[in-house]
């Protein structure tokens, strides 16, 4: 019995000293979470990237919600029902924002569909167009006796 509580006696320290403190966040966690919104003063730039107040307040808030023990899904959730969906800077793939994801694609498959029909319609005209007849000798002959012309 003694040997084990001063095994447990040595052993409490290094675990403790291991494991993160209660309550304690992650700052690569919060800064996944805040890359995933969009900061609501600047607009182009994620809350990890935005140099502005709301976006110190906003990832505050991101780590306070983790420190509360939300899951990252559950801090998402919050700034999707404070701000609504435009608040992601990717929104999810589903009903009018499937447009977002599909759209692109469309128009990059519509654009080689374009160039493949013009590459064609070009490479058959130069197929179809007439090989030129051959000179005939009295035209040949006319065209040199005047390029001797123009020689002197």
């Amino acid at each position: 019995m003694r040997r084990a509580a001063l095994a447990l006696a040595l052993l409490l320290p290094v675990l403790a000293w291991g494991a993160p403190p209660p309550g304690a966040v992650n700052e690569e966690t919060v800064r996944q979470i805040a890359a995933q919104l969009r900061c609501v003063v600047c607009q182009n730039l994620s809350v990890a990237d935005s140099p502005s107040e709301m976006a110190n307040q906003m990832r505050g808030i991101i780590r306070e919600r983790l420190q509360g023990g939300d899951t990252a899904e559950q801090v998402m959730a919050y700034f999707v029902d404070k701000y609504g969906e435009w608040i992601l800077l990717s929104p999810p793939p589903r009903g009018f924002n499937l447009l977002v994801w599909t759209l692109p694609f469309a128009g990059i498959g519509g654009g080689l569909l374009v160039i493949l029909m013009l590459t064609r319609r070009w490479s058959r005209r130069t197929r179809e167009r007439p090989v030129a007849e051959p000179v005939d000798p009295a035209t040949r002959e006319r065209i040199r006796r005047e390029m001797t012309e123009l020689g002197q």
